[in-house]
């Protein structure tokens, strides 16, 4: 363990702050969500960072910093939705998004037990800060609309209609990237065959 994991482990409770804020409905609640969820998502960038400039880059560190990152936006996602943030039509995409996370969690679990670290890719680093900005915009538009009262009617429609469309961008990120990714470690569980 280093600053670098402790930095990235943070995420998990700060995702149960972040949706506590959320569910439990207190004054400027809403704008202190998003100022919270602003730290958990500089948090993203900060563990990298800092893993890199003090050199202490573990194996441990990419494996956690793939799996919380993915169980802070699973977590957030499922959220937003139960709380009607996302629309109910959204569902299935939701589910959709879940299951990608899951599947190439499991692929990273296969080539972990066969000795292998998975880092993350292009697409997928993409996919990752394109979920980040999607939850934003959706909590930065809850904050408008409930504590943020000086802004004009029209803006808070604005970042609503934005938050929408980075959700469906996202969404089709999302399972592009889990296509590229199980297409590109299929030989994994082809390997796992042979040796059965």
């Amino acid at each position: 363990m280093n600053i670098a994991n402790y930095v990235t482990l943070s995420r998990i409770p700060l995702l149960f702050i972040v949706v506590g804020l959320m569910y439990f409905r207190i004054p400027f609640g809403s704008t202190l969500c998003f100022l919270v969820y602003l730290l958990a998502a500089l948090s993203d960038w900060l563990d990298g960072y800092l893993a890199r400039r003090c050199d202490i880059v573990s194996t441990f560190g990419k494996f956690m910093d793939a799996l919380t990152d993915k169980i802070f936006m699973v977590g957030l996602f499922v959220a937003i939705l139960v709380l009607g943030i996302l629309p109910q039509w959204t569902l299935f995409f939701v589910l959709f998004i879940i299951g990608r996370e899951f599947l190439v969690t499991g692929v990273r679990l296969v080539a972990s037990s066969r000795g292998i670290i998975l880092e993350a890719e292009r697409i997928g680093k993409v996919k990752t800060v394109m979920q980040i900005v999607t939850i934003g915009f959706f909590i930065l538009w809850r904050a408008v609309v409930e504590d943020l009262k000086f802004f004009p009617d029209w803006f808070g429609i604005f970042i609503r209609y934005c938050a929408m469309i980075l959700f469906l961008i996202t969404t089709y990120l999302t399972l592009s990237s889990g296509y590229h990714y199980i297409q590109r470690y299929k030989h994994l569980f082809d390997d796992q065959r042979k040796e059965k």
